[in-house]
């Protein structure tokens, strides 16, 4: 159901759960209490009021890259797809119907992906979809899924109830070229160590182009960015290609731009560096530029970027931005159950946060606090014992390590298995219990979570 509403402040009730926020956290926490039968009234301020990221209407809009992260079913990335594939999640079955080819990520056409979402919640008999900016929290149960873009009201009245450790980092998106002005005599399409032709447009660059591009990309001009902070913080799973170029010639070699396992099939050896594209877009005429996050003014993007050899005449359907990205220090003031505290106590029993509000970094991983948060909610109504996720899954080792983390040194965590509690030693190799190789332990972690995954749901949650 789809409602405009003109009040700013939302009355809420026992029955009804507000979510604040049409993003992937609100949409996920949405459906899944929805799907239990609960009431929910779902806030989206847009298109009354956007963000310096947003761009449409639409719910669950990617603002930066395209892609959910690898998609292997034995990797940190997929263990987590594979929980929330288990819980029916909206954002994963919407990124497999919008996926697009980027070898072995998950990358979907963004508009396809949003629209889906945006149709499902709108359709939905127990979400209403109100359009508005919301200024207050709501006096019944309510999630709290704003987002890194969190300001305004809304961010003062989390800061009211937290204190002042509320802490901002700033992120970017990469811009987005056309395929048809792709030089594609100086290109070629390949995946990392696949022999047959792939799905990323690799653009080679030799020792002198690369040099040349460093110089030119280190000194140019970049945007402002008095209006947020000037002495920004980044996170490093994020960093501006600029700001990574400033740490070392090479950096960029062993970062967005290695070569290792893309031979040019002109030469049949691996180039200097290269720049890899992946496509945006379902009709593959949009590529955007893998890893090139940036903050450089527009005109300075685009002479920079069209040194590389094969983007000498690209057109540019979206160049890069930069933005704040905020979130509280989870360790400290969010309990287990992503309940706010203040002075140390919960502030409310039925107000959670969800998503990257809370620490968590990515996609996926904000989907899953979604839905984590939900099951909490719903427990929380329901008069039930709070839900605890298995350790030895990803929704559950994420949730641990915002609650356990150091809080002087917290930074966003995408998921990881270090982030796992360790496998049993009977999983080690011979007597002196020798490391598992990597693909190994991941396959175990895999094959552990599903088992958990499996009892954890058989429970009712």
């Amino acid at each position: 159901m789809n409602s405009a509403s003109p009040f700013c402040k939302i009355q809420g009730n026992s029955e009804t759960v507000t979510v604040i926020g049409g993003g992937l956290a609100g949409v996920e926490a949405a459906w899944q209490l929805a799907n239990r039968g609960v009431p929910v009234r779902l806030c989206e301020m847009r298109p009354d009021r956007s963000s310096p990221a947003h761009s449409t209407d639409r719910l669950a809009e990617l603002v930066c890259s395209n892609s959910l992260g690898a998609d292997a079913p034995a990797c940190p990335a997929g263990i987590l797809k594979q929980e929330l594939r288990m819980l029916n999640s909206l954002i994963i079955r919407s990124a497999y119907t919008a996926r697009v080819p980027a070898g072995k990520a998950l990358a979907v056409d963004r508009d396809e992906f949003s629209a889906l979402i945006s149709q499902d919640i709108e359709r939905h008999e127990n979400i209403e979809l109100i359009r508005g900016e919301i200024t207050d929290i709501p006096e019944g149960p309510s999630i709290i899924a704003t987002g890194p873009l969190s300001d305004g009201d809304i961010a003062s009245r989390i800061v009211d109830i937290v204190g002042e450790n509320y802490l901002a980092f700033f992120d970017a998106s990469a811009p987005i070229v056309t395929l048809d002005s792709v030089d594609m005599g100086r290109a070629y399409r390949a995946n990392r160590y696949d022999s047959e032709d792939g799905d990323y447009i690799n653009c080679p660059m030799d020792r002198e182009r690369y040099t040349a591009f460093h110089s030119a990309l280190i000194s140019a001009e970049r945007a402002t960015l008095s209006k947020f902070d000037v002495r920004p913080s980044y996170f490093e799973g994020c960093l501006p290609i600029e700001v990574m170029a400033e740490r070392g010639v090479d950096t960029m070699r062993f970062g967005p731009m290695r070569p290792v396992g893309l031979s040019d099939p002109s030469t049949g050896r691996e180039p200097y560096a290269l720049v890899q594209l992946r496509r945006d877009n379902a009709d593959g005429t949009l590529y955007n530029l893998v890893g090139f996050q940036t903050n450089l003014k527009w005109p300075e993007q685009e002479r920079v970027f069209r040194m590389i050899p094969a983007l000498e005449h690209a057109e540019f359907a979206r160049m890069g931005v930069m933005h704040r990205n905020s979130f509280v220090c989870a360790p400290r003031v969010l309990d287990e159950y992503m309940r706010p505290l203040k002075n140390g106590e919960v502030f409310r029993r039925n107000l959670f946060l969800a998503g990257q509000i809370t620490g968590v970094e990515g996609y996926t991983e904000s989907a899953a606090s979604g839905a984590a948060v939900a099951l909490f909610m719903s427990a929380a109504l329901r008069g039930r014992e709070m839900p605890s996720f298995p350790e030895a899954t990803a929704i559950g080792s994420l949730l641990r390590y915002l609650k356990n983390a150091e809080p002087k040194s917290f930074q966003p965590m995408n998921v990881n298995l270090g982030i796992f509690p360790p496998l049993p030693q009977t999983h080690q190799i011979g007597a002196k219990r020798k490391k598992l190789p990597k693909g190994e332990r991941s396959r175990l972690h895999c094959e552990r979570s599903r088992n958990e995954m499996e009892i954890f749901l058989k429970n009712g949650f």
